[in-house]
């Protein structure tokens, strides 16, 4: 379906107007920066909702379309649109955005509206990335991503933040460029630049693994996957609370949907020839880095190995479809492993920045990370103490919390795939509970460890505001994720039924 008024330009130019906006008044008055960028991330995040209140979920179809002409000589196009796949993306996209823009209320005192407006910027191009089909509108948006990230890194990140700027953006400037050497080929192979249009290209074997490479060092990155996820601690660490929460709850998401909407339809068959290397690279991830989570002393570092464990099972669900298909059974584990992919990408998307969120509150209080200087916080902050529990039980898998359903399932389609993989997927509920609680234990719990804690306060208004939505968003889809996934099943359902068609 069409829209009766552009949704998507409205719900990706508002925040980029409005961030120019924000800019433009400067920091003579800062409280009205800080509203109005406020005001411009309520009104986008109003704007999107009509993408789920006039969704139609019994079709695979592109809907919301928007299409223009842009560079007619090479047949570019400013073409839009959303399914069941990157709908919800764009609507975590828009309610995160509301967030960090509150969290970051009284924190930031350094050119306010710089920042502002850098994460207004970001939420645009974000969503601009989920609902392009022009490729080369998607590759220009990917690229965009970079540079408020980059700038909100390297202005407002910790000490060694221009090492951590440096590395954030070589690691995914470099696997974009083979990317773009991908798109062009295709280009000249079906003479736009539609990603529709790619997904019916035909193209051999050879080709396709090549393709897929290429795709696969752009989005591995951005997951990211080991043995490319060095980056992100390093970004995690240096970066302020909020670039942390983007970072973590949207862009690592960006890569997981590149897969689903360039890697399976485009280069299916490849898809099947390397899936057990990508298989291997996800166990690697969940296993070997939940380890490495259970001995670090930072809690961003702890949290940003979870992060990469977490999508370690995003990968895995996406990619064991193909070996549940060889065995005839497309409409069972096939559509669980990718359902449960996106459940997990939706449900780290709210873990994963109330995790972070909950480390600023501490950070902004006693200007320490490492776990050694905390402990007894519940004895002076009971209520901040509530909340971080109960993200710390959903981030290890608690039954009834969001980080529970997408693990779930995608551990049920494991075992349609192979028992093993099942088995070590399933470590993560061990691992997961063992670094959770052990950073919980020694900084909410016992009495109180110095002076430091003994003198903090608890959680303002504001931030009961930021952490009661992210708890409310996680319970509801831990209790509740019917309409998530009925949202996505056509979609996914019509991936699979192309994948399986395609095969040589």
């Amino acid at each position: 379906m069409s829209a009766d008024w552009p949704i998507l330009s409205l719900t990706i130019w508002l925040p980029i107007i409005g961030g120019m906006l924000v800019l433009a008044g400067g920091d003579k008055a800062p409280n009205i920066t800080r509203w109005l960028a406020v005001l411009v991330s309520v009104a986008t995040f109003l704007v999107s909702l009509s993408l789920w209140s006039g969704f139609d979920p019994s079709t695979a179809q592109m809907q919301f379309v928007e299409r223009a002409p842009w560079i007619e000589m090479f047949r570019i196009e400013y073409y839009l649109g959303v399914d069941g796949i990157s709908m919800p993306l764009i609507l975590l996209t828009t309610f995160i955005t509301i967030l960090v823009i509150i969290a970051g209320w009284e924190v930031i005192q350094f050119k306010p509206s710089q920042y502002m407006a850098a994460f207004l910027v970001m939420e645009g191009v974000m969503v601009g990335v989920f609902s392009a089909l022009d490729a080369m509108l998607f590759y220009v948006f990917w690229e965009a991503m970079l540079i408020p990230m980059f700038l909100i890194i390297g202005i407002w990140g910790g000490p060694n933040r221009v090492y951590a700027t440096i590395k954030f953006f070589l690691y995914t400037f470099l696997g974009s460029v083979f990317m773009l050497v991908a798109l062009i080929y295709m280009y000249f192979k079906s003479g736009n630049m539609e990603i529709l249009g790619f997904h019916g290209l035909k193209l051999d074997l050879t080709e396709q693994v090549l393709i897929f490479i290429a795709f696969l060092l752009a989005f591995a990155v951005k997951v990211p996957m080991w043995p490319v996820h060095t980056w992100l601690p390093d970004a995690h660490v240096e970066a302020p609370t909020g670039g942390s929460v983007i970072l973590a709850a949207i862009m690592l998401k960006i890569g997981g949907y590149g897969f689903l909407r360039f890697s399976l339809p485009i280069t299916p068959d490849a898809s099947n020839e390397l899936d057990g290397m990508i298989i291997a690279m996800s166990l690697i991830a969940v296993v070997y880095i939940g380890f490495v989570a259970l001995v670090q002393q930072d809690m961003k570092k702890l949290i940003a190995y979870s992060s990469i464990a977490h999508m370690g099972f995003v990968t895995l669900g996406f990619f064991i479809v193909f070996i549940i298909m060889g065995r005839a059974d497309v409409t069972g584990g096939a559509v669980l492993g990718i359902e449960g992919g996106m459940v997990q990408m939706i449900s780290h998307g709210f873990i994963s920045a109330a995790m972070f969120l909950c480390v600023g509150v501490l950070y902004d209080r006693v200007h320490s990370r490492m776990i050694k200087d905390y402990g007894g916080v519940v004895n002076t902050m009971p209520w901040f103490a509530a909340f971080m529990v109960f993200f710390a039980m959903s981030n290890a898998g608690l039954p009834g919390t969001s980080g529970f359903v997408g693990e779930f399932m995608v551990i049920l389609a494991s075992f349609r795939a192979d028992f093993w993989f099942a088995f070590l997927a399933a470590t993560t509920l061990i691992v997961g509970a063992a670094y959770t609680l052990w950073m919980v234990k020694r900084v909410v719990f016992g009495d109180v460890a110095n002076h430091h804690v003994a003198e903090l306060e608890d959680i303002t208004k504001r931030e009961v505001l930021v952490l009661g939505s992210l708890a409310v968003a996680v319970l509801v889809l831990g209790l509740w994720p019917a309409p998530l996934v009925e949202v996505m099943d056509a979609t996914v359902r019509n991936l699979l039924a192309h994948v399986a068609v395609s095969k040589l």
